[in-house]
């Protein structure tokens, strides 16, 4: 815990939030100051907060200034969670070491800030100087890459000595996931500071030690999972946390959440426990990897809706084979507590085998529940690519939790105050959807931009059913509590109607599962055109941004880039250097993309982004919630819709200055009964069909001069 400041009198959140203005020449924003006063009443009441605030609202410092000023006054650290690299890296290295310099008089001290990951991310020590590198799977890897990844293993090796952190965010050029993974070990393999001869030097250690003396922890929402998951404290003690980038909670807890099986995970932890255990046990274990490996080569590539007849056997003797040698290779450290030089090798060992055990437990139970609308789990075999070739695949058996709303009511919004923000929170209008998904009851209330002292108040009891358990599998809290929270829009500097224009070409036809009809392509050219490139393209798939790109590359002189032609990084950034230029991509080109200024005057959207179809997951989902008597349609396929619409659209305003297009070339969100839902989670563009209206517009901005 950071020491209480010594002094009195500290100055309210909103001089603070002035004087931090005023030192970074910034101006008033009405926005930012109804979200900081938010801030500060939620941390004071202890209700949680949502708060959507859109680009320009100057969010980071709305929620900072008060967290620095609570954990100041109190002595309490608070956690600020984010989703991105790029925003941590952002709050850790801009942000908060402006914003500390400029508060430290009138806080009386200069506030103390510090970045927490996952121990994987840092360098283990004890695995790098006890030589435990393991050796790459060779049918996953060819000969180059083993060669390539032998130089990066020893480049890190060297690396130690130069590095203060051990972070590897901190290495650079950085270096395969495969190559880092010789080098360091799972929160789970590490063999704990009690018990490693370089707990001193460690890197996490380092870390974890320095966040609990600080005012405001940096870290990010898996680790966030990990600690509310987590017996043990991840994170140091903390009463309030900020979740930055809240939209994206939900998904990144569940990849915390979900675990597979496939004959490769099998043989890896069959070679690691191999110098460790008898010969016979370890054939044992590989002979039921094979089994499972066959079983899911003949599985059909979906959800399993029930266990297959052939799957529980095969799952039983996998599970009794793992726990076999787990139960033969004893504990981490050598007989009387010493490192006997293998410590790093049997925790590795342990990890993997305990891990794949409790795999194989899991999806055994999870067809206890006749009832799949009440099940904890959803199962599903899928075929994954391993390497650049198409035949570089392996079938793979997941397991993922239907809801993890049960499990952020129970550990995350029981334990602390969390306020969570973003520029997109609310849906349809309303902030209940995404308050669904994290375990939040209903507030019934619509989201109209209101006063700071006059915040919609989530007060309805916790209704949620008993039988919605935990993504851990402990019990949800009991129908009797009570959870409160507040809905804030703080709304944003942009004046929307009069900066963008939202076309919907409701002409063109609907999107078909084959290739982009000529119609569609043909006003995809001529919307480029008009605006003499700028144009950023958000496609559905991959399939869809390739095909788009080489038609339009042959219809145009344009620059068309297209994601997977370089890093995305190196693309974005060639992209805002030349006007004239397109970029094409999809998902991560959705949200995080920010190019204010003339390189982008034109966003296409392809299609409505629906889940897919066969997508096991949010399928069970969706069934769940209509088995339940809502509606499943809306409550996951198109708020998952609504959300990444709203991502998009964000794309084209990044200053008070842009003006531009959004283009949607999907007919449905003009026709279809659940358009008006969509178009009430977007930004307020001025709307229109007109297609010549629109290219007209995107001609006057392409006919403005350069600065």
């Amino acid at each position: 815990m950071p020491e209480a400041a010594a002094v009195t009198g500290i100055p309210p959140v909103t001089d603070l939030l002035e004087t931090a203005v005023t030192a970074l020449s910034g101006k008033r924003r009405d926005g930012q100051v109804r979200m900081a006063s938010a801030v500060a009443n939620a941390i004071d009441t202890g209700q949680h907060l949502a708060v959507q605030a859109g680009t320009g609202t100057g969010k980071s410092l709305a929620y900072l200034v008060p967290a620095i000023r609570h954990a100041v006054e109190s002595g309490d650290t608070v956690v600020v969670s984010t989703a991105t690299i790029a925003l941590q890296r952002q709050l850790v290295e801009r942000d908060l070491p402006r914003l500390a310099k400029a508060l430290a008089a009138a806080l009386g001290r200069e506030p103390t800030f510090a970045i927490l990951k996952g121990r994987g991310n840092y360098l283990c020590l004890n695995k790098i100087h006890a030589g435990t590198v393991e050796e790459p799977d060779t049918e996953l890897f060819d000969a180059f890459e083993l060669s390539r990844t032998g130089r990066e293993v020893t480049r890190l090796r060297e690396w130690v000595s130069d590095t203060e952190t051990g972070d590897r965010d901190d290495l650079s050029p950085g270096v395969a996931d495969r190559s880092w993974r010789q080098v360091s070990v799972t929160s789970r393999e590490c063999l704990g500071a009690s018990n490693c001869s370089y707990a001193d030097d460690c890197f996490a250690e380092r870390a974890r030690r320095t966040s609990g003396q600080v005012d405001v922890v940096v870290t990010n929402h898996a680790l966030l999972a990990i600690d509310a998951m987590s017996p043990a404290n991840v994170l140091p003690d903390h009463r309030v946390v900020i979740v930055d980038e809240a939209h994206d909670l939900v998904d990144r807890i569940t990849s915390v959440s979900t675990a597979d099986l496939s004959a490769t995970s099998i043989a890896v932890a069959a070679r690691r426990c191999g110098k460790l255990i008898d010969e016979e046990t370890v054939d044992a274990l590989v002979g039921a990897g094979e089994q499972l490996g066959d079983m899911l080569d003949d599985a059909p590539k979906r959800e399993w809706t029930a266990m297959p007849a052939d799957a529980s056997l095969v799952l039983a003797t996998l599970r009794d084979r793992l726990w076999q040698a787990r139960s033969a290779i004893g504990p981490a450290r050598g007989p009387g507590g010493t490192d006997d030089g293998q410590g790093a090798a049997r925790s590795a060992a342990l990890t993997s085998l305990e891990e794949l055990h409790d795999t194989a437990v899991r999806i055994l139970g999870a067809f206890d529940e006749p009832d799949p609308s009440k099940r904890r789990d959803v199962v599903w075999v899928a075929e994954e690519r391993t390497g650049r070739s198409e035949a570089s695949t392996r079938t793979v058996l997941h397991i993922a939790p239907l809801s993890v709303g049960g499990l952020l009511r129970a550990t995350l919004f029981t334990e602390s105050t969390v306020i969570l923000t973003s520029a997109t929170l609310t849906i349809g209008g309303s902030f209940d959807a995404l308050a669904a998904t994290w375990g939040l009851p209903a507030a019934g209330r619509g989201t109209d931009t209101p006063a700071a002292d006059d915040i919609a108040l989530g007060d309805a009891r916790n209704d949620t059913p008993a039988r919605d358990v935990t993504a851990t599998g402990s019990a949800a809290p009991s129908d009797g509590s009570t959870m409160r929270w507040t809905g804030l829009d703080a709304g944003s500097p942009f004046d929307y109607p009069r900066s963008a224009i939202l076309y919907v070409a409701r002409h063109l036809p609907r999107p078909g599962r084959d290739s982009i009809a000529p119609a569609t392509l043909d006003e995809l050219a001529a919307l480029t055109e008009a605006a003499g490139g700028r144009t950023l393209g958000l496609f559905s798939s991959m399939r869809a941004a390739r095909e788009a790109s080489e038609a339009l590359r042959e219809r145009s002189d344009l620059p068309i880039l297209c994601q997977g032609d370089d890093t995305t990084a190196a693309l974005v950034a060639r992209f805002a250097e030349d006007p004239r230029t397109c970029l094409f991509g999809t998902l991560s080109l959705w949200q995080g993309v920010d190019v204010p200024g003339p390189s982008l005057s034109l966003v296409i959207i392809d299609r409505i982004p629906f889940p897919r179809p066969d997508d096991p997951l949010l399928g069970a989902r969706q069934r769940a919630v209509t088995a339940r008597g809502g509606n499943g349609f809306l409550s996951v396929a198109a708020n998952h819709a609504a959300l990444l619409l709203a991502q998009g659209a964000g794309r084209l305003l990044r200053s008070v200055d842009d003006r531009g297009v959004v283009a949607v070339l999907d007919s449905r969100l003009a026709t279809a009964g659940y358009g008006g839902y969509l178009l009430a989670s977007m930004p307020p563009f001025w709307r229109t069909t007109d297609r010549d209206v629109v290219r007209a517009a995107l001609g006057r901005l392409a006919a403005v001069p350069l600065r």
